[in-house]
């Protein structure tokens, strides 16, 4: 006699992983410790001339269910300089329940310059995501971040009516936490609450850290102003720059824009984003 179906299935989760340990070498930085597990991989593609050492990650599964896990570890010695993207947006799908969850750490050494520029998470109708991004700078180490969200697939008309989203950043300098923000979206009001997101579709984040943190909050001033819904502060070392906005696809474009102008007048680099953005 056959046993009786269980009420629910064990599906497969991912589980992956990425350590990156960078140290100084021309053209910025050479890879010093790599360790990969699926459905997380590394990719090192030519930089534009001029430019830094890239890490493209790679999720080979083209997207995350609940229940996932990933974890991305990235280390820069001293003196080292690199960019680290994603190949592509990051899809969260809907879940059955089940959380879905993404941990990344970030440790910049003395004189030290890294760029975290990963393309927008993409939050499906119903997907649950938790995610924690812990930085750990040390005095005279760089570091220049965005970040964005899209709720719904927007050609298709879809928005976020349930799920959850809950994102914290933790910043610290010398080992002392210099900004700690955190983010949880799971109630459809909040989406178009004026004290929440304003009806927004996309919400974008730049941040810098690092002794030109003055002139960094200037330029984000600047944009800021052109902008129907964004705003531009100083945290102690710390720029930021936030926007709301309506159009994912403006929204990427500005931040291009943004990291472009910080790159070139901060670093004397190239006025571009990975050529991975413009695919």
């Amino acid at each position: 006699m056959s046993a009786a179906p269980t009420s629910r299935h064990a599906l497969e989760r991912g589980d992956g992983r990425a350590e990156i340990g960078l140290v100084a070498a021309p053209g910025g930085a050479r890879i010093a410790h790599l360790h990969q597990k699926t459905p997380l991989r590394v990719l090192c593609p030519h930089a534009e001339p001029g430019d830094l050492f890239t890490a493209a990650l790679v999720t080979t599964s083209g997207g995350l269910a609940g229940g996932d896990r990933l974890a991305v570890d990235v280390e820069l010695g001293s003196g080292a300089r690199a960019v680290v993207a994603s190949q592509a947006a990051e899809k969260v799908y809907r879940s059955t329940g089940d959380d879905t969850k993404f941990d990344v750490a970030l440790k910049i050494e003395r004189d030290a310059w890294l760029e975290w520029l990963p393309q927008e998470t993409i939050l499906f109708d119903g997907a649950r995501l938790r995610r924690r991004l812990r930085v750990e700078i040390v005095s005279g180490g760089r570091w220049l971040a965005c970040d964005s969200f899209v709720l719904g697939r927007r050609a298709r008309g879809e928005v976020f009516t349930h799920g959850l989203f809950h994102d914290r950043w933790d910043v610290f300098v010398d080992g002392r936490l210099v900004w700690a923000d955190a983010f949880r979206l799971d109630d459809p009001k909040i989406v178009d609450h004026p004290a929440g997101l304003a009806g927004a579709a996309a919400v974008g984040t730049v941040v810098y850290v690092g002794q030109e943190a003055e002139a960094a909050t200037a330029l984000m001033r600047e944009a800021a102003e052109t902008l129907p819904k964004a705003g531009a502060t100083k945290i102690g070392g710390l720029a930021l720059l936030r926007i709301l906005e309506a159009d994912p696809a403006l929204l990427r474009k500005t931040l291009a824009q943004v990291i472009g102008r910080l790159r070139s007048e901060i670093a004397g680099l190239p006025a571009l984003v990975p050529r991975l953005w413009q695919c």
